[in-house]
């Protein structure tokens, strides 16, 4: 999904976004018996957002807003789980714990195996997830 795309959606209005881009890991993923021989390189990327309200860097500290290293130990947390079959539970369940965050509206989380084909750059999957108004 594209940022312009998202963008448009009603409830990101007034929010600021936050992104990881290209976080190299390498894990244990995949349904295949030789993806379960050993790690494999995914990329993942995240869109978090944010209301610039609940965020303004009013003091300029860390404090005022949502820390990023808040993304990546989310990512290291669902990773430390173990073995995932699918690029899809990695997005879900790393898109899920991340609207946990008070602050959180949406997120896009995006997944994409390196080196599964010889004849492409990537493969991949990417979720959009609004969280529900309280």
């Amino acid at each position: 999904m594209h940022s312009a795309t998202l963008n448009a959606h009603p409830a990101l209005a007034g929010c600021r976004k936050l992104f990881l881009r290209n976080f190299q890991v390498n894990m244990d993923i995949g349904i295949y018996e030789h993806e379960k021989r050993g790690k494999q390189r995914v990329l993942i990327n995240v869109e978090l957002y944010v209301p610039v309200a609940d965020t303004l860097p009013a003091h300029d500290k860390l404090s005022d807003v949502l820390d990023y290293n808040f993304i990546r130990d989310t990512i290291y947390a669902r990773l430390a789980k173990g073995h995932i079959h699918l690029q899809e539970t990695l997005c879900d369940d790393v898109a899920r714990a991340l609207l946990e965050h008070p602050k959180a509206r949406a997120v896009c989380v995006s997944t994409e195996k390196t080196d599964a084909y010889p004849d492409c750059d990537s493969v991949g999957v990417a979720v959009f997830n609004v969280k529900e108004p309280a």
